[in-house]
Order: C-alpha cells, then structure tokens, then sequence
C-alpha cells in the first residue's frame, strides 16, 4: 500500500510517497541506494533495520519520502495507526533521525504534506549532536504543527582521538583496571567476525541464564548478526573460565564496526559467573580490537544511563522526544489539556 501527495518546498514543488510495502522502496534505485549501506553508515538509517523491524517485530512501517528537484530527498521512517504516528524503531534502535540526501533535502515539505496523514506524531531518540531534532522541530513548525521537545534518554560514548588501547586503558579508573589486572588471567576471550552459529547458540544461552530481561526478539536479533557478519562488521565474542575451557561460555558480547564506529549492542553473563567478572574483560578485549585492529574513532555504547557504562566511557549525549500536534485536531485537545497543567504545575512549584 502507498500514497502520493505533493508540497511545496523553498518554491520547488516536491512529491511526497508514503510506503507500507518496503518493497516498494527496493524498486526506486535511487532511493534505494540512499538507504544503503553504500551511503548510510549506521545500521538504524537503513532500510535492511526497516524491513527487519517489520519482519521480526511486528511493526507496521509507513515510509514518508519527500523528493525535490535533483537528488534532493528526505525520508522519515514511521510506523502507527488511527492518525497516531511513531518512529519506525524500537529497543534494539540506539537513536531514530529521518534520512537527508543533502542540506536542501525537502524536510518542510514532507512535514506540511503529514497533515494529511496524521493529527499527531511522536519522535523519540532523537539525536542534536547532527542537528536532527532541531532540524525536524523547525520544519514541524514551519509547517503549523505544535511541537514540545524534551530529553528521553542518555547515550554514551568514547572519542578515541587517537589513542592507542594501552593509552585508553590508562585513563580508566583505578577500580576497573585493578579488576581487570586481577581477572584477565582467569577468563580467556575469543573474538569471530562472522556469523557462526554455535557461537550465537552459546550468546542465547547466555543471556538466558544472565540479569537481563526477556530478549525482546531473539529472531531480530540473529537475522541482524548474519547480516552483519556477512558484511564483515560482526564483533561477536565469547569468554570461558580459564581453569575449564572446556565447560560451556560464560560471558558473550555483540558488536558491530562501521565507518570508523563500534557499537556495543548485547552483553550478558551468567550469573553463576559473576566472581570471575568475565563481563569486564570481555569488554575490555573487545576494546582492544575495535581501537587498536580495527582503528574505530567512536565507541557507541547506545541508551541507557547504565553506571557501569561511566567506567567506559568517557562523554554522554542527550537522546531527544519530540511530541507533536496538529493543533486544530480535535482529538489533541485532552493531550494538550494535560500538557498545559503540567507545564503550570512546573512553573508554580519553582516559584
């Protein structure tokens, strides 16, 4: 199922399709390419995660692409129902931005021409540090919509500015590198950069005897690792207890490594395992790899403001929600209602 309209953008007339069927977007070469990752190097810009996240979670996509004269596209992924609108992401998605070919890219237009879609839309994980959230809260402006803008979440990461993994592990704290002193010589650590599937059974064993909770969508998450591990980006590594080798993993760890970043996706451990704090020197391993084989710039350690995440990382940056409202809509008002109590309640408390 699409839709067609058309909107006016900087005084071009620019057409807008709106896709439910990512298949059809797999017929549009140049959009296509776009949302490769031959342009898009981030998994969650691409429409490989789109189709996955349909696919294997269940989530219905709505694709609003904008196209102006030239190259000049905008694409924002969507998913939602009853004049509702959401980002087109879920848990495994570490921020959601919509996709610009270029600076002129037709994003006002695309956001006049979802009044005829939606009387509300929310936006959240944004990022800023690329101007994404203050882009589409311009343009959603521009357009005549209400937006309220806040922080949703916290990502953390590390520049490397070209340190070395001996030069990073200097500046950690006193604590982690005494554990890791102590640990290392009773944990080894194997590092695969392809899928192989006894070492994913071991990673889903794992994490079934480790803290963390039910795997959202197990079948999402291993269609992602082949993927990746058929493009050469898998980082996956498992840890054993050095006095047994034998004995079955106690620690694994995802990641992925493109265009100059790493991004930690899973890490669990058994909890039986915990004395040996095999989580921290599979991470360290792994930090490591990606600094000192793979050269990386950034390590990406998704949302979260987990504190573990501090010893690591060494900078934090906010994740942006935007709510957004057709303000005429009806159906808005208990919302808005609700929003402008808040917002008094707030302001009296602070008096």
């Amino acid at each position: 199922m699409s839709g067609k309209g058309s909107a006016r953008g900087k005084g071009t007339l620019v057409r807008v399709d709106y896709h439910s069927d990512l298949k059809e977007v797999q017929s549009d070469g140049q959009l296509a390419r776009l949302l490769s990752d031959a342009c898009q190097h981030a998994p969650f810009d691409r429409l490989a995660w789109w189709d996955a996240l349909a696919t294997h979670c269940g989530i219905a996509p709505l694709l609003a692409v904008a196209k102006g004269s030239g190259d000049a596209m905008a694409v924002l992924p969507l998913s939602g129902h009853s004049g509702h609108l959401n980002a087109l992401s879920n848990w495994y998605t570490f921020r959601f931005r919509p996709v610009l070919s270029a600076d002129d890219a037709p994003l006002d237009a695309l956001a006049r021409d979802l009044a005829s879609r939606a009387h509300r839309i929310t936006l959240s994980g944004l990022p800023d540090e690329d101007g994404s959230a203050s882009a589409l809260e311009a343009a959603f402006r521009n357009a005549g919509w209400l937006v309220r803008r806040e922080v949703c979440d916290t990502n953390h990461i590390l520049p490397l500015v070209g340190r070395s993994y001996d030069e990073y592990l200097a500046a950690r704290p006193g604590k982690l590198r005494t554990t890791l002193k102590r640990k290392s010589g009773k944990v080894t650590t194997r590092i695969v950069t392809h899928f192989d599937a006894a070492a994913w059974a071991e990673y889903e064993s794992i994490y079934a005897e480790s803290w963390k909770p039910e795997e959202g969508s197990p079948d999402f998450l291993r269609a992602f690792a082949k993927a990746e591990g058929a493009a050469g980006r898998l980082r996956l590594a498992l840890a054993h207890d050095a006095a047994d080798r034998e004995a079955p993993a106690i620690a694994a760890q995802m990641w992925t490594v493109e265009g100059g970043t790493a991004f930690i996706h899973k890490l669990a451990h058994r909890e039986a395992a915990k004395p040996l704090s095999p989580g921290s020197v599979l991470t360290a391993a792994l930090m490591r790899h990606v600094i000192d084989t793979d050269r990386v710039s950034l390590i990406d350690f998704g949302t979260g403001d987990d504190p573990y995440k501090r010893d690591w990382m060494e900078q934090q940056r906010p994740r942006y929600r935007l709510h957004i409202f057709r303000p005429l809509a009806a159906r808005n008002w208990p919302v808005l209602a609700k929003i402008a109590l808040l917002s008094l309640a707030a302001r009296l408390k602070h008096r």
